[in-house]
């Protein structure tokens, strides 16, 4: 059912002869295993993704601290549930 769909989509996106359209095109056909699965299941990888970005943004504010220790402890601080304020104490 979503092949149906997704073919006309290729055809007129080929036809279109815009270069932004053919790249969209490229991209959905690359991806398209992954998101036929999310349709399929609904699983994304979303969470995960979001703590990679944490965990980057972290790393960047905390470029240049010498003690490499301190550094892993800030990212693992900012990562958790209770840093991040999810978890009430009371």
């Amino acid at each position: 059912m979503i092949w149906a769909r997704l073919s006309p989509f290729y055809e007129r996106c080929a036809d279109s002869g815009l270069p932004e359209l053919e790249r969209l095109a490229t991209t959905v056909s690359t991806w398209r295993p992954e998101i036929l699965a999310f349709i399929d299941t609904g699983i994304t990888n979303a969470g995960s993704e979001g703590t990679n970005r944490v965990i980057k943004t972290v790393a960047r504010d905390a470029y240049g601290f010498r003690n490499p220790v301190n550094q892993r402890l800030r990212t693992r601080c900012a990562t958790t549930r209770r840093g991040r304020g999810c978890l009430n104490h009371a």
